[in-house]
């Protein structure tokens, strides 16, 4: 078998497991119980915290745990937005974000705010003169991903902070959970980034499990309300196991990051030279500003579902694009969002890679696509 879809999500690794079965089987309190079990339980809850938060350069206090990126999203965009709306109605979100950050921005819409989505330009990058023309008194919040997730755009994080560093009744929210392992966190959480969104399954954590960052002093309401967990930010009782496991995780996929990206550009080269060959194959994917392990493109004439199911009738896993919305078969939002043909959009498939793959894999897959590529030839 060859897994390529590592960004919808990625294989839990086995030291991560044990770490969570250790803890799921030696720590059984509940973290809020008074007794010395729930005492344990919190020790263990707090020191993953802040293995976490030293790992991102942040403070402890502005790490809260979630269920994952969805939840974290919704919680960030609805807990902003009716928190500071006394200020302002307006919100700006970009125009290729998740489907989390983009239908919470669509509900919200709906609740009497506001909100506009900023264009992106033919490689899926925002427009920052677009963006800053969006701006105006009523603006309370922008949300932008930093690595998106179709087509794996570097988003203008940088340049985003630096045009709301003289706006500081802006809260700047953005969506981490393709970067981890990807980007130095330097480069997506800047100081100027109130609020970020992490996903533990991205990076071989468990999958159930999340964190956001609040920037210390920033304010916005509960998602969800009741014992008063998590500073009674989000009530339920954490779930320590999975949260030592993702401090793990985060830390083990911070570790020779460097080596990890270069073996991951250097697969992604092979793909985009091989996949270059062939005429009638467009590559969605470039070189500059993209991260190195996700490679879209698409057959012309061909669906992203058919290719898909034609790889995995040879034991090759890729997706097409978004897991998301890859069941209900739309075309890829990205795709639409860079006036993308909607036939051309609707034949986008997406290779994602891990430090797990090899060359060896990526040799296997280049034979299987030509020989795909000859059988739809001749059906075409």
């Amino acid at each position: 078998m060859i897994y390529f879809d590592n960004s919808a999500t990625t294989a839990i690794d086995p030291t991560v497991l044990k770490t969570y079965t250790d803890v799921t089987t030696k720590i059984m309190g509940n973290p809020s119980s008074l007794h010395n079990l729930g005492t344990v339980a919190g020790r263990m809850l707090e020191a993953s915290r802040k293995q976490i938060a030293d790992l991102l350069g942040k403070s402890a206090s502005e790490i809260y745990f979630t269920s994952g990126g969805t939840e974290g999203d919704n919680w960030i965009l609805k807990g902003v937005a009716f928190e500071k709306r006394v200020y302002g109605n307006h919100i700006i979100v970009s125009s290729v974000e998740h489907p989390a950050v983009k239908a919470s921005a669509e509900w919200l819409a709906t609740q009497g705010f506001e909100v506009d989505f900023a264009p992106v330009d033919s490689h899926g990058f925002v427009k920052l003169d677009a963006l800053a023309a969006l701006i105006k008194k009523e603006t309370i919040l922008v949300s932008v991903m930093a690595v998106n997730n179709e087509i794996g755009t570097i988003e203008p994080i940088h340049q985003i902070a630096d045009l709301l560093a003289d706006k500081p009744t802006i809260s700047f929210h953005v969506d981490a959970v393709q970067a981890v392992g990807k980007l130095d966190v330097s480069e997506f959480l800047p100081e100027r980034v109130d609020f970020a969104t992490f996903s533990a399954h991205k990076f071989h954590g468990p999958r159930g499990v999340g964190f956001v960052y609040i920037k210390k002093g920033k304010k916005l309401q509960p998602l969800l309300t009741g014992g008063g967990q998590e500073n009674n930010q989000r009530s339920t009782t954490e779930n320590v196991a999975g949260i030592a496991a993702t401090a793990k995780a985060l830390r083990m996929v911070l570790t020779d990051s460097e080596a990890k990206l270069t073996k991951l550009a250097a697969m992604k080269e092979v793909l985009l030279t091989a996949l270059a060959e062939y005429s009638d194959v467009v590559v969605f994917s470039q070189r500059d500003n993209f991260v190195p392990h996700i490679i879209t493109f698409g057959l012309k004439g061909v669906r992203g579902e058919v290719l898909v199911h034609g790889f995995e009738a040879h034991e090759i896993y890729i997706s097409t694009t978004s897991a998301c919305s890859s069941k209900v078969g739309l075309a890829s939002s990205t795709l639409t969002a860079m006036h993308v043909s909607p036939k051309l959009a609707t034949s986008a498939v997406r290779i994602s890679l891990d430090e797990t793959n090899n060359m060896v894999e990526i040799e296997q897959f280049l034979t299987i696509f030509k020989q795909l590529h000859a059988k739809f030839q001749k059906i075409q």
